[in-house]
């Protein structure tokens, strides 16, 4: 089955509540995990929400060694379910090379580095802390030299990846503690299933759908490869966008080929999950556009109008006063209203709204 761009785009931001009609789509966003930096994940689910967020979340270090906000009951399954299911697939995750791997298998690295993580982390430590307590313990094939400190650190993407399986997660960004862990529960250990990273593809297809093998691996941290034995686990259905071949879930079809009428303005932060998608092309065709909204450094959050990034969004915060600069083509009508959220979600009042 064809489908056009617009009915993509107006399938994931449907997908995504971003009609703000229920609670409906930022629980499935929540099951999925919303990435951290700042105040996003607030201005994200304001973006969503009829009222404010709900309280039931943890930070956690999951996708892409990324802090991502979760449903607290089911970061066991995340655990699993962000599992490596190959050496191969490990390595693509951590940015293992061929000689690292030959020194220490990097899916045995991830377990090794989990051990010394949970046993480390008995009370709330910095992130400093951590790395200190747990380098102490590892091999030195799992370090790197530090010049500036003038010690060796565990490699950053290692603990990273490690902290979940360890039951450890974020306390407000900056302190890492051990997570109350279900009855039952045990760190897992080894690959992954195939079973738990299709569940992994499931989710991540019903938030970016239609999504290609490439973007999804794109988006885990992997290669399309590693990742192809999970994909066709899943049961979903083909689809081509753009001349691609994508995937969507089978009782997502018809939404995808009559999606409702996108809202007409919505404010979205950086690394908002309607930006975090790989088809970067897809959602901003123009490549000047494109470079203004993911520049190497300081990302600005996006003004969606439609369907259709109509312009771009940078904070400014002075005591308990927010202005927003946005640049682009943007219905003013609309815009204050939506500035008020995201101030609102900050903890802010709104001073300004300057548009150039």
């Amino acid at each position: 089955m064809d489908v056009t761009r617009a009915q993509a785009i107006a399938f994931r931001i449907d997908a995504q509540g971003l009609h703000r009609r229920s609670i409906d789509g930022a629980a499935a966003l929540l099951e999925l995990g919303v990435q951290h930096h700042q105040s996003s994940v607030a201005v994200a689910l304001a973006a969503r929400l009829p009222d404010g967020p709900p309280d039931d979340g943890e930070l956690a270090w999951s996708h892409r060694g990324a802090p991502h906000r979760h449903r607290r009951s089911d970061l066991a399954a995340w655990a699993r379910r962000l599992r490596p299911l190959s050496e191969p697939d490990a390595m693509a995750r951590l940015i293992w090379t061929a000689e690292q791997s030959d020194a220490f298998p990097a899916l045995a690295a991830i377990d090794r580095t989990a051990e010394v993580l949970a046993a480390a982390v008995t009370s709330p430590m910095t992130k400093g802390e951590v790395s200190t307590a747990v380098s102490r313990e590892l091999p030195r094939a799992l370090q790197r030299d530090c010049p500036s400190c003038g010690v060796w650190h565990v490699f950053d993407q290692l603990l990273r990846l490690a902290a979940l399986p360890a039951g450890v997660a974020l306390d407000g960004g900056r302190t890492l503690r051990a997570l109350p862990t279900p009855d039952g529960w045990s760190r897992p250990t080894g690959p992954g299933t195939v079973s738990d990273v299709a569940e992994l593809v499931t989710a991540a297809v019903r938030i970016f759908g239609p999504a290609t093998t490439a973007d999804l691996a794109a988006w885990i941290g992997t290669s399309a490869g590693a990742l192809a034995s999970a994909v066709e686990a899943t049961g979903l259905v083909a689809v081509r966008v753009e001349g691609r071949r994508a995937w969507v879930a089978t009782d997502d079809v018809d939404r995808l080929v009559d999606p409702p009428s996108p809202p007409e303005l919505r404010l979205l932060p950086p690394f908002d999950p309607m930006l975090s998608a790989r088809d970067r092309a897809l959602l901003v065709p123009d490549t000047e556009r494109r470079r203004a909204l993911w520049p190497a450094l300081g990302h600005p959050g996006a003004v969606l109008a439609g369907t259709e990034v109509v312009g771009t969004w940078r904070p400014s915060a002075s005591g308990k006063k927010l202005t927003l600069t946005v640049s682009g083509d943007v219905p003013r009508p609309l815009l204050d209203d939506e500035a008020e959220r995201v101030a609102a979600a900050r903890g802010l009042r709104l001073a300004a709204v300057t548009v150039s």
